[in-house]
């Protein structure tokens, strides 16, 4: 069910069908993110992402509004660390519309300068909406600590002053840059039809002539960041103290990153996970706990979260540290890795019930990973973990360099004896 065409420019498109659905979800996946950014325009994918709605050479941003109001669609997008995505979700007999006004918005955008100005107070307000939720702005805090100057551990939405300094040339250059054929990737899900969409996006895109086999085309992203093994407090009289604790991960394309899957899993995914347990259900000191893997090119990141009431940051980072300690020896016990496994397994079947979770997995696979794994062939790798290896990657990662970042009414040191 899943076909895929690369062109000689370098353009792909790839498909999934998906029997008796009434809809299908366009993506156009474009590799270029956050950490491609000169620190000077730090912050310039996500300016570039708003100001593609702002209209074309022959259509307005309501005009482009309007078009997918008037069937009942979506359209919007969202940039990371690595990629910049593009996506609507329509019926299917309005694919060729959007089609259309995705390859209009990302070829030929005005970028006018009144809307670059409009979009500049936007994007501010929305590093001030960021700045004003402590339990977001802590993983960005996170990764900064982290990773030090490396340009994974920037904003993805950049800073004030950045933003603020940011001229319409830059974006436009970096736009041109780019924003060309060979890094387009178009992403279908649903009922589609892979030969009509090829031939839909052939008449909008200079995409070359069609080439027989795979070209290597996943990001390489050179030597990984060391971590720090820092740590920071900013102060804020905030209620809670909003703790993110953790260390490197594994890149998108490691082998053991299922087996590392399987003990987050275990670790603070879920109800049932020893954080969870630990560090609500059995001693109450927090509504909010869990634990994240977040891959790229050359390295990854694990971080728990944790809101607690101030005077007991202390604890809970204590019972954090000794749990993931804990996993780093011993890794999961045998109830833990078949619990994990079936948690994995089951959230990656229902996430594929509707288009826009099969787009986005697609996505991700070709951009990403360099290779389309069906569910099967996922769920095939997650039962292959043993206990063994699953002890391995907990040992390998969880022992890395931990590093600390703390938003609230704590003082400089409040964690010293903890972290140390």
């Amino acid at each position: 069910m899943i076909r895929r065409t690369e062109y000689s420019s370098g353009l792909r498109v790839v498909t999934e069908e998906m029997p008796g659905v009434r809809s299908v979800t366009l993506g156009v996946w474009v590799p270029v993110g956050s950490r491609d950014e000169p620190g000077r325009i730090a912050g310039a994918s996500h300016f570039l992402e708003h100001l593609l709605f702002k209209g074309t050479r022959t259509r307005s941003a309501q005009d482009i509004a309007e078009a997918f109001d008037a069937v009942g669609g979506d359209v919007n997008a969202f940039t990371g660390r690595e990629q910049t995505v593009f996506y609507a979700r329509v019926l299917d007999r309005d694919l060729p519309m959007a089609v259309d006004h995705l390859c209009d918005m990302i070829e030929r955008s005005l970028l006018r300068s009144r809307d670059v100005e409009a979009e500049r107070q936007v994007i501010l307000e929305e590093i001030h909406m960021t700045e004003d939720a402590p339990d977001q702005l802590v993983h960005d805090d996170f990764a900064r600590t982290l990773w030090g100057g490396h340009p994974l551990g920037r904003p993805v939405l950049g800073t004030r002053e950045t933003i603020g300094a940011m001229g319409r040339d830059q974006v436009h250059r970096f736009w041109k840059r780019h924003y060309v054929p060979g890094n387009l990737v178009f992403v279908a899900a649903g009922n589609v039809d892979h030969d009509a969409l090829t031939g839909l996006i052939e008449s909008l895109v200079e995409t070359g002539t069609p080439v027989s086999g795979r070209r290597s085309r996943v990001r390489d992203g050179g030597a990984p960041p060391a971590p720090s093994g820092r740590w920071d407090v900013r102060r804020r009289k905030t209620e809670q103290a909003h703790i993110a604790y953790g260390t490197a991960g594994l890149p998108r394309r490691d082998p053991k990153r299922f087996a590392f899957g399987v003990v987050n899993n275990a670790l603070g995914e879920g109800m049932s996970s020893r954080l969870f347990q630990e560090v609500r259900e059995k001693r109450g000191l927090a509504y909010a706990v869990y634990s994240y893997h977040a891959m790229y090119a050359e390295t990854g990141l694990f971080c728990v979260y944790a809101g607690t009431a101030p005077p007991r940051a202390k604890e809970v980072l204590r019972v954090v540290k000794g749990q993931i300690e804990d996993m780093a020896e011993k890794g999961p016990a045998p109830a833990e890795l078949e619990r994990a496994k079936g948690h994995m397994k089951g959230g990656l079947v229902l996430s594929q019930e509707d288009t826009s979770s099969r787009m986005n997995r697609l996505g991700k696979s070709e951009v990403a990973h360099g290779e389309i794994l069906t569910v099967d062939e996922v769920i095939e790798r997650i039962d292959a973990v043993t206990a063994e290896e699953a002890r391995d990657t907990a040992a390998e990662v969880l022992a890395g360099a931990p590093s600390l970042a703390v938003i609230g009414p704590l003082g400089k040191d409040a964690l010293r004896e903890v972290f140390a």
